[in-house]
């Protein structure tokens, strides 16, 4: 990438305002030994940016991942929301990697001002989304996942809504990052596309918003043992099930739709999954996509953003971004999916 493509990038200036700072490796042992573990001196990071996490080794046990919350996104009430929907779809046997609670049963905890919880350490490897078995078994345990997400609505996380994720999203862009020479474009794009989102929201009825995963991609599923489990509910909202399906998908509309038809027979075994709810797919992917974008913009002060994603904030980058957009809103005039 030549210099030509680089827009200007404003850092903040003080480290004090960047959210992670303070959190060394001191800090995080430190934190982990305050609750009573004996930490060896291990510790090495793990893929995540949003917040922080760390694998850590213990004295004469298993190593525990750490996970730091970033500050100011979630409350404690949403945080704990979080786990507790973890501890009820563990007590229902269903493979995720719940938060470890205290001998008072206590899952969040806090040092100097960073919140964090610890989990089990999980081996595993990403799942053969090709595989139509795999995608069967993840139906059914979906199935049963949001059989439990319907008990009972979360009170304090958020719902998956346009505004948020696609008019929210795309006016921040708009205003604060979008090249100069692009900004007409992008805005009259994300306008009809996110009008077309809109719409096809509204033409889909009565749609029943239940808890969900949030966040279901490959990234997040562990494979192991022929088996699945869920990790990270860090997204967790109400949503319709949909969103927990859609990211599964892959490829070709004929390759999609096979994908889908697994995913379904297997969900219906446990869960019904209503089929109007297929018109939302493309309208949650463009939404994610302009979500993603957005979510980049926000933590670019963030000094681990421009090291993880250099891409970002350049004319290629938004050049590129535009014709994904382009793309979604011909996908959004496409017939929606069936299942076979």
């Amino acid at each position: 990438m030549n210099g030509d493509d680089q827009q200007d990038v404003t850092h903040v200036a003080n480290p004090e305002e960047q959210p992670f700072y303070r959190l060394g490796p001191e800090i995080v042992m430190d934190a982990v030994e305050s609750i009573g573990y004996h930490c060896d001196g291990r510790q090495f990071p793990l893929n995540s940016y949003e917040n922080r996490v760390y694998q850590i080794g213990i004295e004469d046990r298993q190593p525990l991942i750490g996970k730091f919350y970033r500050p100011g996104r979630w409350s404690d009430d949403q945080i704990l929301e979080e786990h507790q929907f973890c501890f009820e779809l563990e007590a229902h046997e269903l493979p995720v990697v719940a938060p470890i609670r205290d001998e008072r049963g206590r899952s969040l905890f806090e040092y100097k001002d960073y919140r964090f919880a610890l989990y089990p350490r999980k081996g595993g490897y990403g799942p053969e989304l090709d595989n139509l078995d795999n995608l069967y078994l993840l139906g059914k345990l979906l199935g049963r996942i949001h059989a439990v997400g319907a008990v009972r609505p979360f009170v304090y996380r958020p719902t998956l809504t346009s505004r948020i994720f696609g008019h929210e999203a795309a006016a921040l862009v708009s205003k604060q990052f979008i090249p100069s020479e692009l900004k007409e474009a992008y805005d009259s794009l994300v306008r009809d596309l996110l009008q077309a989102v809109d719409q096809t929201i509204a033409n889909a009825g009565s749609i029943d918003y239940i808890r969900v995963h949030g966040d279901c991609h490959a990234g997040n599923i562990l494979w192991r043992d022929d088996n699945a489990h869920f990790v990270d509910l860090d997204d967790a909202r109400m949503a319709p099930a949909i969103q927990d399906i859609w990211m599964l998908l892959s490829g070709s509309r004929d390759r999609q739709t096979a994908q889908l038809s697994e995913i379904i027979d297997g969900y219906n075994q446990f869960f019904d999954f209503h089929p109007r709810e297929l018109q939302l797919v493309e309208a949650f992917r463009s939404l994610r996509i302009i979500h993603h974008a957005a979510w980049l913009a926000r933590r670019w002060s963030d000094p681990a953003f421009p090291m993880g994603f250099p891409w970002f904030n350049t004319v290629r980058y938004w050049s590129e971004h535009i014709l994904e957009l382009r793309e979604q809103f011909a996908a959004m005039a496409e017939p929606p999916l069936q299942v076979m």
